[in-house]
């Protein structure tokens, strides 16, 4: 009941959000170029469901490609900065410092260097979308209890079987934390990155529908990508649900 009374408050959030969106556009008079009212951006995904569509999964195989890299690599980064302290101390700077370039600044060069075919999106969204993976998983790692570590030890247990029954358990949490988060900065890197010699996609759609004064089109690929967003962010949260139980069994507890 309590997981009902939760979605039922956001859905009443975005309601009344959407309402006062479209009060603002019509008492206001605001021109349909500037501002679309929710109702022209419903008719705009209903008239033009086809090439939206169309748009949408060419976006979204983009997207989970780009995501999946960013998961297997961060993953990789993360337990290779895990088991090498000096490695960590060498690398994860600049992992740190790699975010301080704005995606708009490489993702032309990518485009430079790597062509306009699908391979320089690829790179930009898993550019963008490794760096949540790689922090977390590695913050998830530090929390391991020394004292687990320590029994492993004295029952002569090889690396790996800790690694598998203490290690990667404890860090689950911050490993979806940052999966989680990499949905949501995978959709920003698609957009990017479809901005850069593309000519198909959600992003391309919104790259030319503003020129062109069309901006319930525009708003209408933004409403496709906030939806995939939620819906792979929602799987995410299920699988979560699935994969580490006792963390949310745990917080029940506390919370009781």
């Amino acid at each position: 009941m309590r997981h009902v009374r939760a979605h039922a408050a956001w859905i009443v959030v975005l309601v009344a959000l959407v309402a006062a969106w479209h009060a603002w556009v019509r008492l206001r008079g605001v021109p349909q170029y500037v501002l679309p009212a929710p109702t022209d951006v419903a008719r705009t995904l209903w008239d033009e469901r086809g090439p939206l569509a169309s748009a949408a999964g060419v976006t979204a195989r983009e997207m989970l490609a780009g995501f999946a890299l960013a998961l297997a690599f961060g993953l990789a980064a993360a337990i290779a900065l895990h088991a090498s302290p000096t490695m960590r101390r060498a690398v994860y700077p600049l992992v740190v410092a790699s975010q301080a370039v704005p995606v708009v600044v490489f993702a032309p060069v990518l485009a430079f260097w790597l062509g306009f075919g699908l391979l320089p999106k690829l790179a930009v969204i898993a550019l963008v979308s490794f760096f949540s993976i790689v922090v977390t998983t590695t913050a998830g790692f530090a929390t391991v209890d020394p004292d687990l570590i320590k029994l492993m030890r004295t029952f002569d247990a090889p690396r790996r079987r800790t690694f598998w029954h203490v290690e990667l358990p404890t860090a689950l949490p911050g490993v979806f934390t940052g999966v989680k988060i990499a949905v949501a900065v995978s959709v920003i890197g698609a957009v990017f990155a479809e901005w850069n010699g593309s000519n198909s996609g959600l992003g391309y759609v919104i790259l030319q529908s503003l020129p062109q004064l069309l901006a319930a089109r525009g708003v209408a690929a933004v409403v496709i990508l906030s939806v995939f967003a939620i819906a792979l962010f929602s799987a995410l949260a299920v699988a979560e649900r699935l994969a580490v139980p006792w963390a949310y069994g745990g917080g029940e507890e506390r919370a009781r």
